[in-house]
């Protein structure tokens, strides 16, 4: 096993950062702490870093317990939000900075640090100082300096989190390629769904210091465990105890047996689909996705009275706190 966290806890003052969390990363998987603000995910990145002392618990690298070995000797490696760059030295001085304290020769820093470059797509930006780079090529720059020393496992910390939607979609298809290419066993935080979603191979979604579910990002959206993992992994509506997703809602001009009244309040066209926000006969407000294609057959205007049918939907047992909101 690549990473292994066993019950660890941690509290400052009252508050309880982690609540005997375990949690494993199997070796050359990209696994994501996913969760709202405050759920432990940075936490527990920063105990397995070694960066934070824990209340009680154990680390394992690769099998071996590295509980009290500190930071620089675990063979992590660590990027940040926010880049951390020596802003006096080039890129080039940046990414080879880890080697050069390790005391390598010149020829074997070069050789690694123009091979790191190239992997990162910066191999010709190796004279720029980071104030004269963009954020995405900042970020790029700073995973290169992480793995330059050659880390067992790496650990990123809402990488991505200070950056555009725009470059944050890009860098996330590069983040893909490049585990691919390097299988270094990563753990990434983050609080964006669709993030973890399109880069991990396990998704462990945090709430409140615990895990809610662990499982792949498919298992985690077709079969949630309790209310908070449906409403936190996906879209969903919520009327009275019953859970749907938008996409199983279905639209239709006639009524039937298995279909209810409702009025069109407002539709967003968002060029693939189109988002249909409606008020049911009972008063209850849900939305609906659907294509432009049905979307156009439909007619759809304000105030239009339309049938709708719930298709697949869920009701759990046992509420969860701090579960989706109703709409």
């Amino acid at each position: 096993m690549g990473i292994t966290a066993r019950e660890v806890s941690k509290r400052f003052g009252d508050f309880v950062a982690l609540d005997d969390v375990s949690v494993e990363a199997p070796t050359g998987s990209l696994t994501a702490l996913l969760g709202p603000s405050g759920s432990g995910k940075s936490t527990l990145l920063r105990v397995i870093a070694g960066l934070e002392k824990q209340d009680g618990g154990e680390i394992f690298i690769f099998d071996e317990e590295k509980t009290q070995v500190p930071p620089q000797k675990r063979g992590v490696g660590f990027v940040f939000q926010h880049y951390a760059a020596f802003k006096h030295m080039t890129v080039f001085e940046n990414v080879a900075f880890g080697l050069k304290i390790r005391k390598r020769k010149k020829a074997e820093i070069n050789k690694r640090v123009h091979e790191l470059l190239e992997l990162v797509q910066l191999d010709g930006f190796f004279h720029r100082y980071p104030a004269q780079l963009s954020g995405g090529q900042r970020q790029r720059m700073a995973l290169a300096r992480a793995l330059a020393v050659e880390p067992e496992v790496l650990l990123l910390d809402e990488p991505f989190g200070a950056l555009d939607a725009r470059v944050r979609q890009e860098l996330r298809a590069w983040l893909r390629r490049l585990h691919e290419e390097i299988e270094v066993t990563t753990i990434l935080v983050t609080h964006d769904q669709e993030e973890a979603m399109e880069l991990a191979d396990r998704i462990v979604l945090m709430n409140h210091g615990k895990i809610e579910q662990v499982g792949s990002p498919q298992d985690l959206y077709e079969n949630p465990a309790n209310e908070f993992v449906m409403g936190f992994i996906g879209p969903v509506n919520r009327l009275g105890d019953t859970f749907v997703r938008p996409h199983d809602i279905e639209i239709s001009l006639h009524e039937s047996g298995s279909t209810v009244e409702a009025t069109v309040d407002h539709f967003v066209y968002l060029g693939f689909e189109v988002r249909v926000e409606l008020t049911l006969k009972d008063g209850q407000h849900l939305w609906a996705q659907v294509t432009r294609e049905d979307a156009w057959h439909l007619g759809l205007e304000r105030g239009k009275t339309v049938h709708v049918r719930i298709g697949h939907s869920r009701v759990f047992s046992e509420p969860v706190e701090d579960s989706v909101p109703k709409p």
